[in-house]
């Protein structure tokens, strides 16, 4: 998937365990509510873009996800 949905999950994903990794810090209080808040809409934001991703693959399952060639 090389497209905007996949980066944003990327994205979301290091966000979510930068600010985990902020929370164990001496990081003031007011930084860390102002990026729980924009956690708070970054992460339904993504669901939605994936959710309403137009991507299309021509496999199926009868591929076995190409991890064996036959």
């Amino acid at each position: 998937m090389k497209n905007f949905a996949i980066k944003l999950v990327w994205a979301t994903t290091l966000y979510v365990f930068a600010f985990a990794v902020l929370c164990q810090t001496q990081v003031s209080y007011k930084l860390l509510i102002a990026l729980l808040f924009f956690g708070y809409l970054l992460i339904p934001f993504m669901v939605y873009i994936v959710l309403s991703d137009k991507y299309k693959s021509s496999k199926t399952f009868q591929d076995w996800y190409e991890d064996y060639n036959y």
